[in-house]
């Protein structure tokens, strides 16, 4: 299991949400973001692990490797969506929605990929990891989210780093897994 690159792939389906993030922050208790933000990232992860694993059941690993065309695509297309939070939720459950709404086409299809050839043994270290980053994530944000000069370069370079990051990932989904190598053993 590559720690970096589920580490890279954490930072680019979440950094749109992190400024999002900075928003929550400001309007519900810490521990509170913290949970809905994590019960998200962990169930996003973890459906993508099982689809990912049951596509494995009937494609060659080779093939698993056309996924890295998703992260590709993410990047391709525009994404601009605007999501409001009900102001009657719980803080825990405005966050979980949220998440759910900005960032479940982003997981998906970048972290899909990514875990689809990893054991049971080495998801469960995956998600451990994914979910301490998350927590990490909100204590990060709270303390940078006070600085205006972050705010203004997260708002202007975000999506471009965004996209290049995902098609980064989608490029090494189609090395790692063999779809590079069965290519040209094709030619």
């Amino acid at each position: 299991m590559n720690y970096w690159l589920l580490f890279i792939t954490f930072t680019a389906v979440n950094l749109d949400f992190f400024l999002i993030m900075l928003f929550l922050l400001q309007r519900y208790r810490v521990h509170e973001v913290a949970l809905g933000y994590t019960l998200g990232v962990a169930l996003l992860v973890t459906v993508s692990f099982f689809t990912g694993r049951a596509l494995a059941l009937f494609l060659p690993e080779w093939l698993l490797g056309l996924l890295g065309i998703l992260p590709i695509y993410m990047a391709i297309r525009d994404n601009d969506e605007a999501v409001t939070t009900n102001g009657q939720q719980s803080p825990v459950l405005a966050t979980l929605v949220t998440y759910l709404a900005v960032c479940s086409g982003c997981n998906l299809s970048i972290f899909l990929p990514v875990l689809a050839d990893l054991s049971y043994r080495a998801f469960i270290l995956a998600l451990l990891f994914v979910v301490a980053l998350a927590v990490v994530a909100v204590g990060l944000v709270k303390g940078i989210g006070e600085l205006p000069i972050i705010k203004r370069v997260l708002e202007k370079y975000s999506e471009l780093l965004m996209k290049v990051i995902y098609v980064g990932i989608g490029l090494y989904i189609f090395y790692d897994s063999g779809l590079v190598h069965h290519l040209l053993a094709l030619l």
